[in-house]
C-alpha cells in the first residue's frame, strides 16, 4: 500500500487490542493489517474494540488458521469473537481490514461443483439457512463473489467455522474450498450472510 492509500485509510479502519480479556493490560490501537502481534510484544490478544470497518482475525500470525469476523462493537472475551463455533481458539495473533465490505452492494454466486461449474445459486441478502432458502446440498463447492465481502458459516444460523470471501481477494474467485482460509477441511458451508461496514 502506497503512503496515499495509507492516509486515504487511516479514518476508515481502526480496532484497539487488549493482551487480557474485557479490556485489561497491554493495549495497541491498529488502523492496518497485523501479520504477527508477537513482534510487538504482545503475548496473545484476549479482547478487542472495533471503533471503524471490518477485520478479519486470524488464528495464527501471517494471517492463517481459523478466521473470525470483526465488525464493530466490543469483545470483551474470546468467546465474543469465535461465536457459536464448534472450535474455539483463546488467542488471535495476526487481523487486517476487509477494505471492500458494502453491505448494500453485495452479490456473490455459489455453484455446485469446483471451478464454478453445475448449477449456480445467486445471492444478494442473508441466509441463516442456505438449503431452507432452496440449496439442496450442505456442501458449496465454489464460489464467486461479485461485489462486497461475506462470512460464510459451516452450519445453519451463522454457526461453526467462518469463512470469509471478499471481492478483492483472489479476484473474488474461490475455485475450491481450500481456497476459502487455510483452516478449511471441507466444503461445507450452510449459512451466509454479508459482512457490516
Amino acid at each position: 500500500m502506497n503512503p496515499q492509500e495509507q492516509l486515504e485509510q487511516r479514518g476508515k479502519f481502526r480496532m484497539t487490542v487488549f493482551e487480557e480479556e474485557y479490556f485489561q493490560g497491554k493495549s495497541c490501537e491498529f488502523r492496518f493489517e497485523c501479520q504477527n502481534i508477537l513482534d510487538r510484544d504482545f503475548r496473545k490478544i484476549r479482547s478487542i474494540k472495533v471503533e471503524n470497518g471490518p477485520w478479519v482475525g486470524y488464528e495464527y500470525p501471517e494471517f492463517q488458521g481459523q478466521q473470525f469476523i470483526l465488525e464493530k462493537g466490543d469483545y470483551p472475551c474470546y468467546q465474543a469473537w469465535s461465536g457459536n463455533s464448534s472450535y474455539r481458539t483463546e488467542h488471535m495473533l495476526s487481523f487486517r481490514p476487509i477494505k471492500c465490505a458494502n453491505h448494500s452492494d453485495s452479490k456473490i454466486t455459489h455453484y455446485e461443483c469446483e471451478d464454478f461449474m453445475g448449477r449456480k445459486f445467486e445471492m444478494c441478502e442473508d441466509y441463516p439457512s442456505l438449503q431452507a432458502m432452496g440449496w439442496c446440498s450442505k456442501e458449496v463447492p465454489s464460489i464467486k463473489v461479485n461485489s462486497g465481502a461475506w462470512v460464510g458459516y459451516q452450519f445453519p444460523g451463522y454457526r461453526g467455522y467462518q469463512y470469509i470471501f471478499e471481492r478483492d481477494r483472489h479476484q473474488g474467485e474461490y475455485r475450491c474450498y481450500n481456497e476459502y482460509g487455510t483452516q478449511a477441511h471441507t466444503n461445507q458451508i450452510q449459512s451466509m450472510r454479508r459482512i457490516q461496514h
